[in-house]
């Protein structure tokens, strides 16, 4: 793995200043200074690199595009999880049965529907924007909640101004990392993290409501009305179910903290290294067999460097340019990753890379928005 050299603890701080080493070191102040976010002069590693593979493999560039497997696997796991709440329409919504499928099969299938999402919100299953929007919300049906359509605008601005603070909302609060910032409180976390990333987004900014959220809002309704009338609440409650324990201590929802988070031990600058020496790694790739239920979005450096290339060839993507990423650390477990998060004293809400930058320089919030971000063409 290699080594980590922190910018700085406090963007306030000059270069010179971060760099310089006192004679007269408090301990305590060490403490205080790692109850802050991991703070880089430098931008964000994914466009840097992905010219350089371009330069040195041209051929990568062939990988983007749709992929048509992507809207079967869709309709496939939409129809198992119609099917299972169906099946379960007259079982005890807390018995061991209704949680336990709603755990082992709902959870699997919820998250995997949450990455088809993820997927489709590159255009990475049509050709034409529209076709794209449609099977995100259709991929939406069995997770309860309308969302795929304001999904996407914060998506591809986390692609866009990664780590930046105020645009990026993968990135945890210093309200959550001070108040979470426990063994309970990391537990009370990865356990609910599901309603922290459905909630922060509108904490942060909010997105113009188009027509194509309108529909969303819709289908969604409309759909949870009618599996209600003729089926009766427990389909729903196997939806809701479904998509919580999906984001919850579920090992496939382990890559919403493996992603982005910092789990290298953290190097304080000194007067011995300098700003330069290596770019804060804060994108992780696990490459383990649930990649299969998830999209391959473990292969997550790799779809950072190239959002246009389709799930099914980010393998080939890491074959081609395997020099650029075997060096980089990874995650051998995702279940693991969670068991770290709550239990590693070195590992907290705290261990983001976060960018100094004006809202200006990335996406503006509250305007500058197009339509095809916004998912209306």
């Amino acid at each position: 793995m290699q080594k980590t050299v922190v910018v700085s603890r406090k963007p306030q701080t000059s270069r010179h200043d971060s760099q310089r080493s006192s004679p007269n070191h408090d301990p305590n102040e060490t403490n205080t200074q790692l109850h802050d976010w991991l703070w880089t002069y430098q931008e964000e590693p994914h466009r840097t690199r992905r010219q350089l593979i371009i330069k040195a493999h041209p051929e990568v560039t062939k990988l983007c595009g749709p992929e048509p497997l992507t809207k079967y696997v869709v309709v496939f796991v939409v129809m198992i999880q119609f099917l299972c709440a169906f099946l379960l329409k007259d079982t005890p919504m807390l018995s061991w049965k209704f949680l336990l499928t709603a755990y082992v099969v709902g959870g699997t299938a919820n998250q995997n529907l949450f990455l088809a999402i993820h997927e489709i919100s590159h255009n990475l299953a049509f050709k034409k924007p529209l076709a794209n929007r449609l099977l995100a919300i259709i991929a939406n049906l069995p997770i309860g909640i309308p969302y795929s359509a304001s999904f996407r605008p914060y998506h591809l601005t986390h692609h866009k101004s990664l780590g930046v603070e105020g645009l990026d909302v993968d990135l945890p609060t210093t309200l959550e990392a001070v108040f979470l910032n426990s063994v309970l409180g990391k537990a009370f976390f990865a356990t609910f993290q599901i309603f922290f990333y459905a909630l922060r987004p509108m904490a942060i900014y909010r997105i113009p409501f188009t027509w194509i959220h309108f529909l969303n809002v819709i289908v969604q309704l409309g759909v949870d009305a009618a599996f209600v009338k003729f089926a009766g609440w427990n389909v729903l409650w196997y939806f809701f179910w479904s998509s919580f324990l999906a984001g919850s201590l579920h090992p496939c929802a382990g890559h919403f903290i493996a992603e982005h988070y910092v789990f290298e031990k953290i190097t304080e600058p000194s007067s011995r290294s300098s700003p330069s020496d290596a770019l804060p790694v804060e994108t992780y790739s696990y490459y383990g067999v649930l990649n299969y239920l998830t999209y391959n979005v473990g292969l997550h450096n790799e779809h950072h460097d190239f959002p246009a290339i389709p799930w099914t060839r980010l393998w080939r993507l890491r074959e081609i340019a395997a020099e650029f990423y075997e060096p980089l650390p990874q995650h051998e477990s995702w279940t693991y990753v969670i068991w770290q998060f709550i239990w590693d004293p070195n590992v907290s809400l705290w261990n983001r890379v976060k960018r100094d930058q004006a809202v200006g320089k990335g996406r503006k919030v509250g305007g500058g928005w197009t339509r095809e971000e916004l998912g209306q063409d």
